[in-house]
């Protein structure tokens, strides 16, 4: 077998796990893709008889390229028009119930890991999601194992205090979601009050391409009634259909049978805290077909 042949093998059977790896530091399958393509290029000219241990290699590989593109779209998002969402992933029913998984990709754990610096997210990625030795991350992210160790406990104490209190099940999201998709399409605002915590947060993402408020809607009433006055003036036909977006049940909303968006919810005693509504066209290219990821 041919180096080039050995190393297009090895990089094949990693490359789900590189994707994922730079899809969770990036929250952008776009600049993941590239992350991989910059892998790719990068192996094929190591000497594979050097390398120990090929996925540790390349993680290793995929993190620096993803570490170099995070400080570069820290930029696009401060010119970014109005808030920014990840870019939903289209994934399998079977990923909402890998509980690690699907926690790990949530667009609410996605939202928290952006109040990290680079460094801070990727050791938190590959420590806590993938759970990757001190001694590996050290090498990928270009500090000791003790400096590592620091970083991993002030993300993860930043982290722990911004995540979710409790793991909720895909079959309790997906309840409070078909609540609030009756609500909407029945323009229901008791309903909505019903199924809306009273410190839920709104956010949408048009990108500029698309209305979305400018900033995050905040308590039940104003985005009750945002929902309910917003499709009342449109006299739009909104209709919701469930699907599983970042391993998590979420609602694709069609508008007079177009896509019109994906959004994802985070629910916390059966109620809906946070709703993550992405309407940017250019972030809805992996709802078509799914994403395979893994954490191993």
């Amino acid at each position: 077998m041919d180096c080039v042949t050995w190393a297009t093998e090895a990089f094949l059977a990693h490359r789900n796990l590189l994707f994922t790896v730079a899809y969770e530091m990036l929250g952008s399958a776009a600049d993941a893709e590239d992350v991989l393509q910059e892998t790719w290029l990068r192996w094929i000219k190591v000497d594979l008889e050097q390398v120990l241990d090929q996925r540790a290699y390349l993680v290793r590989i995929a993190t620096r390229r993803s570490l170099d593109r995070l400080r570069t779209m820290k930029r696009r998002k401060e010119a970014y028009v109005g808030p920014w969402l990840p870019e939903p992933l289209l994934t399998a029913p079977d990923v909402a119930e890998d509980v690690e998984l699907a926690e790990s990709m949530s667009m609410a754990l996605m939202l928290v890991l952006e109040t990290l610096s680079p460094t801070e997210r990727a050791v938190f990625v590959l420590r806590e999601a993938f759970d990757i030795g001190y001694d590996e991350i050290a090498a990928a992210v270009g500090k000791s194992p003790t400096t590592v160790r620091q970083i991993a406990h002030r993300a993860r104490r930043h982290v722990d205090a911004r995540r979710p209190r409790e793991v909720v099940s895909p079959s309790q999201t997906r309840a409070a979601l078909e609540s609030f998709q009756r609500a909407v399409e029945t323009r229901d605002l008791q309903g909505l009050l019903d199924v809306l915590a009273p410190e839920v947060v709104l956010i949408s993402d048009g990108g500029g391409v698309k209305q979305a408020a400018p900033q995050p809607i905040i308590g039940a009433g104003k985005v009750a009634r945002m929902i309910v006055s917003g499709l009342g003036k449109a006299q739009i036909a909104l209709a919701g259909e469930p699907t599983v977006v970042n391993g998590n049940p979420a609602l694709l909303l069609r508008v007079d049978g177009d896509i019109d968006g994906v959004i994802a919810a985070r629910v916390e005693d059966a109620r809906i805290t946070g709703l993550y509504y992405v309407r940017n066209p250019q972030k809805l290219t992996r709802i078509a077909s799914e994403t395979p990821l893994t954490l191993r």
